[in-house]
């Protein structure tokens, strides 16, 4: 059982107690917002969201990075917007994250695509709108990719992603650089690949890419990936080949409990040195790194229940609004939206109303004393919270919030039983 120190956990993001003991969003008290919303409550922090795109943006700022968020950690619209007017460009896998790109009005010119799985017309509509790159995962992929560009005579920039095969010690589903996995070629097919490429003459083999993970806490496994990928670069180029964009992926870990994982500056220092002399288009794509810490998810206790070997606060909120307990197993601290000095501490589980035993954000976990009606908030949850959602149970998804300062608004409203059944029909 771990327990985070409140005020030590907050200087990871713009969430901290008030001296009235509310818990406040930037300058907003979240019970000020969850009066007009209701409960659950996706709540996000502008301030948070843009710092820590800065943060890497400072680190890298000697490689000149063309810095690509995730969209699939987080896309909502105003998430995506408040981060393409800071310099940001997107990181895409599928044809609805470039729709969103677009209209949030990032430049082609800095949207990456990868993905295992493009359809014909996820692909077509990506060369409509002149993206950076595809980030290819297969031979028929490329081959597909080069067909259709031909067919609508335009050249395209590909980036073979490279299966480097590192354990970068994460989760086994979140792990995508071992041999094992799904995710991109490895070194021999590669290499057959890039010296083959001029029978391709509409998809031009100008980059690398390579991506081992998420929630990654150490700079090893990256250095490691990153020393092969180099590697493999010198080899290609000696024997002809011309690589613009060297693209190193994210996955950079971020603080749930109680763990350290590297800042920015601290994996710069480790990643910049390999970089020295190269004259790369370097490219990052970091999702759960900016927006993790940048959004909590607040639930109200409808219940406090007691049996003879368990406390249980049974909140509103469920695995369909945030899955990552249940898929997981991950840990996500858990804060009430009103703290009590008085309150006693007792070790509960935290559940929700869906009808799966897997249904719990915290097992046996040391919380302050709560009672029926009052609400807590689910931290960490920024990334891979509400886009992981679904309406499993016949549960409208909950609504969004954006905070900036002193002002907070609804981002997307909470669905209703009338949105659970567009489209179907009797």
């Amino acid at each position: 059982m771990s327990r985070i120190d409140f005020e030590e956990e907050s200087r990871m993001h713009d969430f901290c107690y008030n001296r009235k003991g509310e818990l406040c969003c930037e300058n907003v008290p979240l019970r000020k917002i969850l009066e007009k919303t209701g409960t659950p409550a996706y709540i996000y922090s502008s301030k948070t969201l843009t710092d820590h795109l800065a943060k890497l943006q400072r680190a890298f700022r000697s490689v000149r990075p063309l810095i690509c968020y995730s969209v699939k950690a987080n896309s909502n619209l105003a998430v995506l917007r408040a981060l393409v007017a800071k310099g940001s460009g997107l990181d895409i896998v599928s044809g609805g994250e470039l729709f969103r790109a677009r209209k949030v009005k990032c430049q082609g010119r800095k949207i990456v695509y990868a993905g295992v799985g493009k359809k014909d017309e996820e692909i077509r509509e990506a060369i409509r709108a002149r993206i950076l790159l595809f980030n290819v995962e297969s031979v028929p992929e490329l081959e597909r990719i080069n067909a259709l560009a031909k067919k609508m005579r335009k050249k395209v920039n590909v980036s073979l992603r490279i299966n480097p095969n590192v354990d970068p010690h994460t989760h086994d589903y979140i792990t995508t650089g071992k041999a094992e996995t799904k995710f991109g070629i490895d070194f021999e097919r590669a290499r057959a690949i890039y010296l083959a490429s001029k029978t391709l003459t509409h998809a031009r083999l100008t980059g690398v890419h390579v991506h081992i993970g998420s929630q990654i806490e150490t700079g090893e496994p990256f250095v490691e990936a990153f020393r092969k990928i180099l590697e493999f670069i010198d080899e290609i180029e000696a024997a002809g080949m011309k690589i613009r964009f060297l693209n190193l992926g994210g996955g950079l870990g971020i603080i749930y409990s109680d763990e350290d994982p590297q800042t920015a500056d601290e994996f710069a220092s480790k990643i910049l040195p390999l970089l020295r002399k190269r004259k790369f288009q370097v490219i990052f794509e970091p999702g759960r790194f900016i927006v993790g810490n940048a959004g909590v998810l607040a639930a109200k206790i409808l219940y406090v229940k007691e049996t003879n070997v368990k406390k249980f606060f049974i909140t509103d909120a469920g695995m369909n609004d945030l899955i990552r307990p249940a898929f997981y197993n991950a840990y996500h601290a858990i804060w009430p939206v009103q703290k009590r000095p008085d309150a006693r501490r007792w070790v509960y589980d935290v559940v929700g109303p869906i009808c799966e035993s897997g249904d719990f954000f915290a097992k046996d976990r040391e919380l302050p004393e709560m009672r029926p009606g009052e609400c807590l908030t689910i931290m960490t949850a920024g990334a891979y919270g509400f886009t992981m959602s679904s309406n499993y149970n016949s549960r409208g998804r909950a609504c969004e919030v954006m905070v900036k300062g002193s002002s907070f608004r609804i981002v997307r409203k909470r669905e209703t039983y009338q949105d659970l059944v567009r489209g179907e029909c009797v």
